[in-house]
């Protein structure tokens, strides 16, 4: 055990955490130099989505070897939407490295996960990263380290914390400004020197916490986690102490451990180890896998609740089925099972309608990343807008999650940011001047930040950054206007005409190009004015042999404005869906017909 470390690298989102495991996977000598993948970048994204988008969505678990010493390295994601994975890595591992840009300093999720980390009592080390920057500031960024060690009530053992100086991206890392390096030695040398090896237990029989989980379809779940005392081995008899208190009896068929990146069996495992272990189709993220009934579980870090709800529902549109292949209720409500075995901050149930289910999760980016991973998957379906979960206090009083969000702008750009958040119920908590920016600090409601980041990338042109982070529950905002604009609607079923779109774009603005399928009920465009109003993009130009005065006139059509999937779900109003499908993201009326539509508006009114 004392030549084993278990370290979690942790960060604010594009702080260079994965770039920075990276150079230890491959500077610690695990890849062959004529290996492939040791010349890719950003080796522990392995996702489709994680590589496009640039973010990390799934904690995961490498090793390295470096002299005697075994390193199990847990990279974890920065966004808050994915806190949940960073929480439940923190029961694995020993130690921390924080990882800081060497320009920006802590960040809102730099705020969140270090917390986490201090509450498990982790031993933390402060990478400061990106120190070949042109306006690097790495002795400014210490001290705003320690003012946030001190905010988050940081032990004394805790506040003397190393600090390395690296550039992940060059591959060098250094314990004081100035030296010469060009190795990452010195981050390698104070990982075994200060993250402690995993202590010894008091008790001698085996228990483990499982703390992630991965499905195999030939071996069953797959439960990862540190094992706290003992030893195991393939074949032992075993039991899991479920959540409920139910104790279930079984024998391990398996134990996986990491080489690298890759999954290793392994015969026998012992304290200190991080392993995978099979044999139990029920375990679950928190419980407790021990030798005999009789045990007491293992404590475990609850997670962070849900804050938004939406609806998953079967593709019920004309267009149904053209695209995908996985359309029914029965394979939908399959993959949402399967999601929640892994993804702990993810809750999913059936509702009262068939082919309806509700997801419950942190944000509107958890939930589209697993629509689109669904999408490419080959399923079609309708997602609706995201609504925040709603609590009430002990005297019947509704509460709403409120969020603390963290917003750095352009000075010229603070006016209309401060008027949009005022729109949205915000409260200014602090606000601080650099040279051409402002870091404005505020509290609104998680109604309030739907569609935000938008209204930011519009108003600064892509220069603002935003970060947000759950606060509490506190009592109702009042209203909050979500879209201004009404939407234009379809009313025929057919092809899209270019000569009828150029009539129809001047009232508004399109979603849509010609020679598109579309059906009655489908929103082709936003509306310049407040109501909706139906359309009809399939009227083609009559064809005879009369001249016209327009002859010769060229169509004059604007680009359509083309949205992304998290985008739409931030449109659409509480009346509307997007359908997703594998090739095309539709928006579209809840009630396609407008006659039915009309009459269910009416009902609600009176």
């Amino acid at each position: 055990m004392e030549h084993i470390r278990n370290i979690a690298i942790i960060a604010h989102v594009d702080h260079g955490k994965t770039t920075l495991v990276d150079q230890l996977l491959k500077q610690s000598g695990t890849f062959r130099a004529n290996q492939a993948i040791s010349s890719e970048v950003r080796i522990m994204d392995s996702m489709d989505l994680e590589r496009e988008k640039g973010i990390t969505i799934r904690a995961k678990n490498a090793s390295f070897k470096w002299h005697k010493y075994h390193v199990n390295i847990v990279d974890t994601p920065g966004h808050a939407d994915f806190g949940g994975e960073v929480e439940r890595c923190m029961k694995m591992v020993d130690g921390v490295l924080l990882v800081v840009d060497a320009h920006d300093g802590p960040q809102a999720q730099t705020k969140f996960v270090l917390k986490k980390a201090l509450q498990n009592g982790a031993k933390p080390i402060v990478v400061i990263n990106k120190i070949d920057r042109e306006n690097a500031r790495p002795h400014k960024v210490l001290d705003m380290v320690f003012d946030l060690f001190l905010e988050l009530h940081a032990t004394d053992k805790q506040l003397d914390f190393p600090v390395v100086y690296a550039s992940a991206r060059d591959g060098y890392a250094m314990d004081e400004i100035g030296q010469e390096s060009t190795t990452m030695e010195p981050l390698f040398a104070a990982i075994i020197k200060h993250i402690p090896a995993p202590a010894k237990s008091e008790v001698s029989y085996f228990q483990m916490l499982a703390s992630n989980l991965d499905y195999s379809d030939y071996l069953g779940r797959i439960a990862y986690g540190r094992i706290v005392s003992g030893r195991v081995s393939v074949g032992d008899t075993a039991v899991c102490i479920h959540k409920d208190g139910r104790r279930e009896r079984s024998n391990v068929t398996s134990l996986f451990s990491y080489e690298g990146l890759a999954k290793v069996e392994i015969k026998h495992a012992s304290a200190g180890d991080i392993v995978g272990l099979t044999g139990f189709e029920d375990a679950y993220i928190g419980e407790t896998i021990t030798d005999t009934e009789e045990r007491l579980p293992l404590p475990f870090v609850d997670i962070d609740p849900p804050t938004i709800t939406m609806q998953i529902c079967i593709n019920d549109g004309p267009l149904v089925g053209r695209e995908g292949k996985l359309l029914t209720a029965r394979q939908i409500r399959e993959r949402l099972v399967r999601e929640t075995r892994t993804n702990v901050a993810i809750i999913f149930s059936d509702t009262d309608m068939a082919g309806h289910f509700e997801l419950q999760a942190r944000g509107e980016m958890q939930i589209a990343i697993l629509v689109e991973q669904m999408r490419r998957e080959g399923f079609e379906l309708l997602v609706s807008r995201p609504e925040v979960i709603f609590q009430r206090d002990e005297k019947g009083n509704v509460l709403e999650p409120i969020e603390s969000v963290y917003i750095d702008v352009p000075t010229e750009n603070l006016g209309d940011i401060l008027q949009s958040l005022a729109n949205r119920k915000g409260t200014i908590v602090n606000m601080s001047h650099a040279a051409t920016s402002v870091t404005v600090e505020a509290e609104v409601p998680t109604r309030g930040l739907i569609g935000f980041g938008t209204d930011l990338v519009n108003c600064t042109k892509g220069v603002g950054v935003m970060s947000h982070l759950f606060k509490e529950y506190a009592p109702y905002k009042g209203e909050i206007p979500t879209r201004y604009n009404g939407v234009l609607v379809s009313m025929e079923q057919g092809t899209s005409m270019g000569y009828s779109l150029e009539t129809i774009q001047e009232r508004g603005r399109l979603f849509i190009g010609p020679q598109e399928e579309i059906y009655a009920g489908m929103i082709i465009g936003e509306n310049a004015r407040p109501d909706d109003m139906p359309v009809n993009p399939c009227k083609a130009k009559r064809l005879n042999n009369m001249r016209s005065s327009g002859d010769g006139k060229g169509l004059a059509l604007a680009a359509p404005i083309v949205m992304t999937l998290e985008r739409s779900l931030e449109y659409i109003g509480p009346d509307e869906y997007v359908e997703v499908t594998p090739k095309s993201l539709r928006l579209r009326k809840k009630i396609l017909d407008a006659g039915l539509r009309k009459r269910s508006k009416d009902k609600v009114i009176a």
